[in-house]
């Protein structure tokens, strides 16, 4: 644990003394808050190279790249504190091999709108985005992985027929439950955190699976995942995997939670093309 997260955690665990809820409110604030994720000047010319199209969500923003293609169009949705340009690799090589490529910026990330983020709200992003372009393929990394595919839970779209998850965790609440050891939460905060998403959402953090959600969908899956990556552990994707049936997992190691790397590009272009 850094300096800084043993200090805020200490802070907030000192406000929950006095108010439970406000210490809850702040503690869900800073998860839900990225501070990173907008694109600098050299990711921006890249960016620029698509077609760009913005998108709303009732009355937030949600911006879009395409870049155009003759095969299969494939949707692009990058994990957290990230922006559409994680992907550029990966684009220019799809589009040297003809595929149509859509890039979609997460809320309160790159060129989006919004100022809070979470897989909820990041599914219905993903709803807007494929309704318009109506991709046959999504990818979609760490937490664009899981959103993905409670998008595709919800809404069952028949033109998905592939889905590609990078790094992508299984169980809301593990999420949750990091985050909270990160910081050195109290019990009293962690109960507030639970408390305030159940009023929020509806539901409480453990009825939030991506695994249970691919039980659910026919789509073919591909999942990679790292066994060093300390960000999301390997143990998700072995969740994920038994829980979704037509579903292959590959095992990396040594690329981490990014899994930015030729290998990991190959896997997914065998997946795509057969």
């Amino acid at each position: 644990m850094s300096f800084l997260h043993k200090l805020t955690g200490l802070l907030i665990n000192i406000i929950s003394l006095f108010s439970s809820r406000i210490a809850g409110r702040i503690a869900l604030f800073l998860f839900t808050k990225p501070f990173k994720g907008k694109p600098n000047e050299k990711q921006s010319d890249f960016l620029d190279t698509a077609f760009r199209e913005e998108l709303k969500l009732d009355n937030t923003p949600i911006m879009t790249y395409r870049w155009l293609g003759k095969k299969q169009t494939i949707l692009l949705a990058h994990g957290w504190e990230s922006n559409s340009a994680r992907w550029q690799d990966l684009i220019t090589n799809l589009k040297k091999r003809d595929y149509g490529v859509v890039a979609l910026d997460a809320p309160a990330h790159g060129r989006s709108g919004s100022n809070r983020f979470n897989a909820i709200i990041y599914s219905e992003f993903i709803k807007v985005a494929s309704e318009r372009f109506e991709p046959n393929i999504i990818i979609g990394h760490s937490v664009g992985g899981m959103a993905s595919a409670y998008f595709q839970f919800k809404y069952q779209k028949e033109y998905i027929q592939k889905m590609i998850l990078l790094g992508a965790p299984s169980e809301f609440k593990d999420v949750l439950e990091r985050y909270s050891n990160m910081l050195g939460y109290n019990k009293r905060v962690r109960k507030q955190i639970n408390q305030i998403i159940q009023e929020r959402f509806g539901n409480a953090p453990e009825e939030y699976s991506t695994a249970k959600c691919f039980e659910q969908i026919i789509a073919k899956g591909l999942i990679i995942h790292d066994k060093e990556d300390t960000i999301i552990p390997y143990n998700d994707a072995i969740q994920i995997q038994a829980k979704y049936k037509n579903s292959v997992l590959i095992t990396t190691e040594g690329f981490g939670h990014s899994l930015i790397n030729d290998e990991v590009s190959n896997y997914i272009y065998e997946f795509l093309d057969n």
